[in-house]
């Protein structure tokens, strides 16, 4: 398929159906908001072989093959990924996501970014996809292929999708993380976007610039990992900032962290001015938080850094600005708000603040807020903005998705569930994912579509590390083939 050479990693991987897409996945640069690239190889590549492939108004790419002879009339199938990808990468590991490829390695039957975001989500799941577009001993009926844009940075590309554009009545949706396990709902939520602008003020006269730093946290998805209670690098700055704010009278000059909305900060940095003869006692306070915050999060945060490096600026933010936005970001709210009560052990409602950016002219900063219950992702994000309307400071809220009804009674999850059972002798169980899938956007496009999502086992999505296990590819792959032939032999489902 790809005029790429995939790397050798990629040579020995079974199923090749799949593993050979990934690796043109893994050679073609797809940031959210830039799969242009991508997506115009992938409909060269499904005209050459005789499909039909189209883009909509939204960027998305959808593709139809027509049904195997004589499964004409059984209900389509819709399969549904996203083409984007969440790029995070360490401070210590240039990567322009722009230019370069993602180079992964195979470790303990995983496979596995260092120091970048792999892609798996939601690679895998077009992959599978696209190895079904390719398969010629496949027995289906009518297939459409929906491979949507700009998922990871608001799922604009669902949002987009026009109501009267699909066919099928079924759909598997291929964007989920945790293998043997059928996903009937998801949650929904809003962006709260907060920006305050001020007039920078001259460094003060014997006052040394710096800058402290806070890595070595271990980020992850902020939906899926956000009850694990993993530190927030931009929550722990500012509570450090916070608390050198009562011993001594520092200059803010600018704050940094997080560069994903959906994605936990792993990084973040500051920079302070402090009267020279504090330089000493700074160290002093610094090294003591990180001892603090390592004990607080021992046993989740093992890499956690506190350090101090030199920096040069010449303006800072005036101190009534500093206070506003230090006490505002101390005080807002980050990560779960309430477990669910109807699906037990999953979060309902929770918000990450996922990225500032300040100078000493101000700046903005964003929180996502997630919820199983549409009516409580609105209060949480009236919340933040309450917080900081008592300052004056602009919230915006924008971004609202719907979140997925779960159906129990769904004709196709039971399809799937029997097909499950049949070909590895075990049951799987049915979940609801406190992340949010494009499933709720698209079934209110089209009421009455059935919609299933499962997918292979990803380790740490959305943060550098990122890994999929290879044996549940493998496995995805016999049950979405076996799935598919399953429908074909149904005249309804």
């Amino acid at each position: 398929m790809s005029p790429f050479s995939p790397a050798a990693v990629f040579s020995g991987l079974q199923p090749i159906a799949v593993w050979s897409h990934f690796a043109t996945l893994c050679a073609i640069p797809r940031a959210s908001k830039h799969e242009a690239v991508l997506r115009e190889y992938l409909q060269q590549w499904a005209n050459s072989l005789g499909l039909v492939a189209t883009v909509d108004e939204a960027g998305n790419l959808i593709i139809r093959k027509a049904a195997s002879a004589g499964c004409e009339a059984v209900p389509g199938v819709v399969l549904q990924a996203h083409l984007d990808m969440v790029c995070q990468n360490n401070a210590d590991k240039p990567h322009d996501f722009s230019r370069d490829p993602i180079l992964p390695v195979i470790r303990d039957g995983w496979l596995q970014a260092e120091g970048t975001t792999l892609g798996a989500d939601n690679g895998i799941g077009v992959a599978l996809i696209l190895g079904v577009l390719a398969a010629d001993d496949l027995v289906h009926g009518p297939i459409e292929a929906l491979l949507t844009v700009d998922e990871e940075a608001g799922m604009g590309g669902a949002r987009g999708l026009a109501s009267e554009l699909l066919q099928g009545s079924l759909m598997l949706n291929l964007d989920t993380e945790v293998w043997g396990e059928f996903y009937l709902g998801c949650a929904g939520g809003l962006d709260v976007n907060v920006e305050r602008r001020a007039m920078a003020e001259a460094l003060p006269a014997g006052y040394e610039p710096c800058r402290i730093d806070l890595r070595g946290l271990r980020g992850g998805h902020s939906g899926v990992n956000i009850h694990e209670e993993r530190g927030n690098a931009i929550k722990l700055l500012v509570r450090v900032l916070c608390e050198l704010a009562g011993k001594i009278p520092f200059r803010l000059a600018g704050l940094q962290g997080g560069n994903a909305r959906n994605a936990l900060p792993r990084e973040a940095f500051a920079l302070i001015a402090v009267p020279r003869e504090a330089q000493m006692a700074l160290d002093g306070i610094l090294d003591r938080l990180q001892e603090v915050l390592g004990e607080e999060l021992a046993g989740v945060e093992a890499g956690l850094s506190l350090t101090r490096q030199a920096a040069r600026f010449d303006v800072v933010m005036p101190v009534a600005e500093q206070a506003v936005w230090l006490g505002s970001l101390h005080a807002a709210p980050h990560g779960v708000r309430r477990m669910s009560q109807q699906v037990p052990g999953v979060v309902e409602t929770s918000n990450n603040l996922g990225m500032v950016a300040l100078s000493a002219e101000g700046g903005e900063c964003n929180f996502m807020v997630r919820s199983l219950v549409d009516t409580a992702s609105l209060a949480l994000a009236d919340e933040i903005a309450s917080l900081f309307a008592l300052t004056a400071t602009s919230t915006e809220k924008s971004g609202y998705y719907p979140g997925w009804t779960p159906n129990p009674a769904s004709p196709l999850l039971a399809v799937c569930q029997a097909v499950y059972r049949r070909e590895y002798k075990a049951e799987s169980s049915v979940q609801v994912i406190h992340a949010g899938l494009e499933c709720g956007i698209i079934g209110a496009k089209y009421p009455g579509l059935d919609i299933v999502s499962f997918g292979p086992t990803i380790r740490g999505a959305h943060a550098p590390g990122e890994a999929v296990e290879i044996e549940s590819v493998g496995r995805c792959w016999h049950l979405l083939q076996a799935i598919l032939s399953e429908l074909a032999t149904q005249p309804s489902v």
